[in-house]
């Protein structure tokens, strides 16, 4: 792990550890980098799902009992 020094906006911590529920700055720091990253996979994942016949949700259906 690298320690870097930055400057940062105390009221935007404040507000992000709010709503993060962290107490410490490294910790606010690390959930939000954590919220960035899961932030994109869930778009990602959402594309996913979103793409034309990518899925048979009908062979699902059956798969898991859906036509009894």
């Amino acid at each position: 792990m690298s320690k870097t020094s930055v400057e940062v906006d105390p009221d935007i911590v404040q507000q992000a550890a709010e709503i993060l529920g962290t107490t410490t700055l490294r910790a606010t720091i690390d959930a939000a980098l954590r919220e960035v990253v899961h932030a994109r996979r869930r778009l990602e994942l959402i594309a996913l799902f979103a793409q034309e016949d990518r899925f048979d949700f009908e062979a699902a259906e059956h798969t898991w009992g859906g036509d009894e």
